[in-house]
């Protein structure tokens, strides 16, 4: 049986703990003792992704944020579907994160850090968004795996992104006909509600953990900016 190794960790501001684990070859994110990411898990963030930049006009220079790293799978997904002259931003609140991504997964995401698309951002994706919002340039995606849902925060300071206001600021951000995509662990019928509320056309739709998964506990609420 092959072991189980704790490669690296850290603490967030807020006090949780961040592990990095490996196990034959694939790895594990965990926040305290909770895993929240893996390599073996990747179908979801490639739904939000897909949704997220799914435009309905062509859009040949696309700009599109995702906030969190995480093990790299959206930051794929939007490179390999956004063509030759995207670029996208990746806000990453944890330095740590950006670290293990670039030494400690064997080269796994060597190729797409290193893309001339991609940009690394140390920082809170609010930040970005708000910044976009008052002097531009805008995005034409958001995509935003930062929390389990409005409901279930993995960063205090988070809560902010979820409320009117906050969706108010995200609306700013996008330029017309832009799209954010927020994973969620479970239904968030409120979201839903305070979307629409803000006036953005949107969709939800349920997602399994894998293809082959029977149940669709997971939601990606796809919203997009008709004004």
């Amino acid at each position: 049986m092959k072991p189980t190794t704790n490669i690296a960790e850290t603490t967030a501001p807020d006090g949780a703990v961040f592990r990095l684990v490996g196990h034959d070859g694939e790895f594990f994110l965990y926040m305290n003792e909770r895993q929240v990411m893996s390599t073996t898990m990747t179908h979801s963030e490639l739904l939000l992704a897909d949704g997220g930049c799914a435009f309905r006009d062509r859009r040949p220079n696309p700009r599109v944020l995702i906030g969190g790293l995480g093990l790299g799978f959206s930051l794929r997904r939007c490179l390999e579907i956004t063509g030759e002259q995207a670029l996208v931003e990746v806000a990453e609140l944890l330095p740590e994160i950006i670290q293990w991504n670039r030494e400690c997964l064997d080269g796994y995401n060597d190729a797409i850090l290193a893309d001339p698309r991609t940009r690394i951002v140390e920082g809170d994706v609010f930040d970005l968004i708000a910044a976009a919002g008052k002097k531009g340039p805008r995005y034409d995606a958001i995509l935003l795996d930062v929390d389990d849902g409005p409901s279930s925060l993995l960063q205090p300071r988070n809560a902010r992104i979820y409320g009117r206001e906050g969706l108010q600021v995200i609306k700013r951000a996008l330029a017309p006909g832009g799209r954010v995509a927020f994973w969620s662990a479970t239904v968030e019928p409120g979201l839903l509600r305070d979307l629409r509320r803000t006036g953005f056309e949107v969709e939800e739709s349920a997602v399994a953990k894998h293809p082959r998964a029977k149940r669709k506990e997971h939601r990606i609420y796809l919203a997009e900016r008709r004004d």
